[in-house]
């Protein structure tokens, strides 16, 4: 019998940000290949951002593929800068960057806060790669030292994850591109360009101060125009709303349309310690996508409980609830006064009006002074923080969190009718 030929492992993504993309080894072949990774196919970006940006349809898969070419174009530059960096550590840390946000699961931060208790999307990551290790016999181990901070060389690990690493790079030019918020755009190759590593920290040459600066107030600006947009905020609202109510039916034993992952999460809402204790929480995380979520809702526009019929049948149709920033969080009598307009308005007890009034709160820094900070090395051979060389963004404007509360409910309902 004729031997089977290898699959060609060499293969070109063509992408739309940096034209074609190169796989670097065999093993990143592997790595994308497995069922686990092309799961990011099925997970958007943005996620329900769609609805404000018909363009926002991009996938976690195109950011990680982006990710790891920046993440070569990095190791090639830095290299060329006389670091040594092995030709193991280069396919480790793109392997890394390759798989840092492989535990995000569909509308990640709402199924946060909702399906999960207290598991972050970065543990699930973590547990994820330990088991690809193992799949891989180890061939992971290395990766997996970089991206937990485990690694020697330090500056392998920042280049994954620092307050100017490949992650943010990529994602801002990718968001700014598929948006069209032409204001977020950046200059990646010119930072790229910039690297340095000094005494094992990743800094940046002093002439890369304004691309820097420039690289910040991009960041800032997608905050405010696509992460923290008004009608963004009222979208994932209304999600969280949605999986709150089916939650709460689905554990009270009321029957919920729900594929079968989805089933076990709405039934048990697992803790980290679920996840530690009992590896079928993490396979039955990896079954979930963004399909499970929208068509359970789409499904559940025809249930007959008439809250989350409700709810549903709002997202679906994008009727999203108006949404009013406010100079402090509600106080307890107000939040309860409006509760009860709303609940005779619409005819309700006030325990239902309630899933129709939220509360929430946004918040952006563009700059973390007091976290790993980016540092500029001065051609005299000295560091000097961001903070003490900002041309542009001194002071206030570089550092100072901005935070704005807010409260949303249906747009039939003028704020003046339920006191706000």
């Amino acid at each position: 019998m004729a031997a089977i030929p290898e699959t060609n492992k060499f293969k070109l993504f063509n992408d739309p940000i940096y034209g074609f993309i190169a796989l670097s080894s065999p093993l990143v072949f592997d790595i994308i290949e497995h069922p686990t990774f092309q799961r990011l196919r099925r997970i958007t970006q943005l996620g329900l951002s769609y609805l404000v940006y018909p363009g926002a349809n991009h996938t976690r898969f195109h950011h990680a593929l982006g990710s790891m070419y920046l993440m070569e174009r990095a190791v090639e530059i830095l290299r060329s800068k006389g670091h040594a960096i092995s030709s193991e550590e280069k396919e480790a840390v793109c392997i890394a960057i390759l798989l840092h946000d492989i535990g995000h699961g569909p509308f990640s931060h709402a199924l946060e806060h909702t399906l999960v208790d207290g598991v972050s999307h970065e543990s699930i990551s973590i547990q994820l790669m330990e088991s690809l290790d193992g799949l891989f016999q180890g061939q992971l181990t290395m990766a997996r030292a970089i991206f937990e901070d485990k690694y020697p060389k330090r500056f392998l690990h920042q280049l994954i994850s620092s307050q100017l690493d490949m992650d943010r790079l990529d994602y801002l030019r990718r968001d700014a591109f598929y948006t069209g918020v032409t204001e977020g755009s950046v200059n990646s190759e010119r930072l790229l360009s910039m690297l340095q590593v000094h005494n094992d920290e990743l800094v940046i040459e002093a002439k890369g101060i304004s691309s820097v600066e420039k690289f910040l107030v991009a960041r800032s600006m997608m905050y405010w125009q696509v992460y923290l947009h008004k009608a963004v905020l009222s979208a994932e609202t209304l999600l969280v709303r949605i999986l709150d109510r089916a939650v709460e039916l689905a554990q009270g034993g009321t029957p919920l349309f729900a594929s079968s992952a989805l089933d076990a999460f709405l039934k048990n809402k697992p803790s980290a310690t679920d996840f530690a204790q009992d590896s079928q929480w993490l396979e039955r995380f990896v079954l979930l996508d963004d399909a499970d979520i929208l068509g359970a809702i789409k499904e559940w526009t025809l249930h007959a409980d008439p809250v989350l019929s409700e709810l549903s049948q709002r997202l679906v149709d994008r009727r999203l609830f108006r949404i009013q920033f406010l100079k402090q969080p509600l106080s307890d009598a107000k939040r309860q006064k409006a509760i009860i307009a709303l609940a005779e308005q619409k005819n309700c007890s006030p325990e239902v009006a309630a899933y129709f009034l939220h509360e929430g709160v946004s918040s952006n820094i563009p700059y973390k002074s007091d976290a790993d900070q980016i540092h500029l090395l001065q051609k005299n051979g000295t560091l000097v923080t961001l903070a003490e060389a900002a041309e542009i963004l001194t002071g206030d404007m570089l550092s100072q969190r901005i935070t704005r509360y807010f409260v949303c409910w249906p747009k039939e309902y003028s704020a003046e009718s339920l006191y706000l």
